[in-house]
């Protein structure tokens, strides 16, 4: 499958004309405005809430610099409030729209393809506004956002670009004990909208190759780009506050200056997680594993800190509070501190502040979290799923893990709490290997599947076979 993809990069992604706006007579154009259809999480919302995860991220940081390329975005998204504006201006460039489509709260994520026809009707209502060919291209988020991505695009005439983020049949291969198997109607859905899409984006050539496996894509349509990071912000700080403080290289004074920060010892070994807590993400695995070590060395009870970041979601929305029940029965809960939610400048002082990020997750499609931690100078411990191996450079930024044995998370843990110049050794090369994951990188790239799809687009319709 890696063979298909590698042909892909050279053949699929058209030329990319300079920021001049000059072309050539027949030189591929890219567009100018682009209609982003996010229905059931909207970019302006905290990620680690309800369903706002890594996903809202990279909407956020991929429309922002593709307005920079002079692409401008329009997100639609779900009205979830009813004091929400029609429109906000998200940045120079970016336009969130807000769609009523059932209920502003308390509607599920199960319950929104039963909102599919009212959102798509709003979408339509937007475009009716404008003159036509005011869009030049649809790109959708996740398989609800896919449906309506697959109308708007017909109607348009224009190329249906599409990312899954995550994958009904793959979900289902790895899931957590106890956890909820997506419908069989996702997985239809899934299978229409690979058939309906112009290109389809994986975040990994692993991504892509599931795509094809799963669900029979055709790979002249799938062109990998993997996910940026925000590298202004997660990265290693100084003394100061979030955001004023300058770079620095060393990581262990990033980390010392944020533990002072947030009030944390600092002396601790500080393993953390941030994310949405659902069975998925299996939090769960990194107190296990906790307890694990404390059985092995009690000692390190009194220099132990295990910052849970995060609030519940989708199934684990039915026990929000499990996870400090299961604290309190592995009898870990006097070194567990629980925090919600946080925004993106607090949450890079988490990674700063932690010894190593610990991604015990059952399926990532990327696995975000991990390069905004390595970003920071952090190191990573991993389940070697989805695209962790792409985000983790195994025994250099991190450490990967087979499986989810807890005893297996313990005893790469025991390595930084035996050798306390670990962290630091290694965090300095997980800084390093974040840079090459930059957004420009990202959306340059994404620019160029626009241009493909579109040139494609217009190549089959002056066919005689068209």
């Amino acid at each position: 499958m890696s063979q298909y993809v590698s042909r892909l990069r050279s053949r699929s992604h058209g030329p990319f004309p300079g920021r001049s706006g000059l072309r050539l007579p027949g030189a591929a154009r890219r567009p100018r405005r682009v209609a982003m259809l996010s229905v059931h999480t909207s970019p302006l919302h905290q990620p680690g809430t309800g369903d706002a995860g890594g996903m809202n991220v990279y909407i956020v940081e991929l429309a922002r610099k593709l307005a920079s390329l002079n692409i401008e975005v329009e997100i639609f998204t779900r009205a979830t409030t009813g004091t929400l504006p029609p429109a906000v201006e998200l940045a120079p460039g970016v336009l969130v729209r807000h769609v009523d489509a059932g209920p502003y709260e308390g509607l599920a994520k199960e319950e929104l393809p039963a909102q599919l026809c009212a959102f798509t009707h709003g979408v339509m209502q937007a475009w009716a506004g404008h003159r036509p060919g005011y869009y030049d291209l649809v790109h959708s988020h996740y398989w609800l956002s896919g449906h309506v991505g697959w109308l708007a695009a017909e109607r348009w005439g224009v190329p249906l670009v599409h990312a899954m983020h995550t994958m009904a049949k793959v979900k289902n291969a790895a899931l957590a004990a106890g956890d909820t198997p997506e419908p069989a109607a996702r997985v239809i859905g899934e299978t229409q909208i690979v058939r309906a899409a112009d290109r389809l984006i994986a975040n990994t050539d692993e991504e892509a190759a599931e795509l094809m496996r799963h669900y029979e894509a055709g790979p002249d349509k799938v062109a990998v780009v993997h996910p940026g990071v925000n590298l202004d912000r997660f990265r290693p700080m100084g003394p100061g506050a979030p955001g004023t403080g300058e770079d620095m290289s060393d990581t262990a004074a990033s980390r010392a200056a944020a533990r002072a920060r947030l009030d944390l010892p600092q002396d601790a070994l500080i393993p953390l997680f941030a994310g949405r807590i659902q069975p998925l993400k299996a939090p769960d695995i990194l107190l296990r594993a906790v307890a694990v070590l404390l059985d092995e060395d009690p000692s390190l009870r009194s220099r132990l800190v295990v910052p849970v970041v995060g609030g519940p979601s989708g199934s684990g929305l039915a026990k929000p509070e499990g996870l400090q029940k299961l604290a309190a029965r592995l009898g870990i809960a006097d070194v567990v501190r629980f925090r919600p939610p946080v925004g993106q400048e607090q949450l890079a002082d988490w990674y700063r502040a932690a010894s190593v990020l610990v991604m015990p997750s059952y399926s990532e499609s990327f696995g975000l979290v991990a390069i905004e931690a390595q970003a920071c100078g952090t190191p990573v411990i991993a389940a070697a799923v989805g695209g962790l191996p792409v985000a983790v450079h195994d025994g250099v930024s991190g450490f990967l893990i087979s499986g989810h044995d807890p005893a297996d998370y313990a005893r790469a843990l025991g390595r930084f709490a035996r050798d306390t110049s670990l962290a630091g050794r290694m965090g300095g090369a997980a800084a390093r290997h974040a840079r090459s994951f930059g957004w420009d990188t990202a959306a340059a790239a994404t620019a160029e599947v626009y241009t493909a799809a579109m040139q494609e687009r217009r190549r089959h319709l002056r066919s005689p076979h068209g």
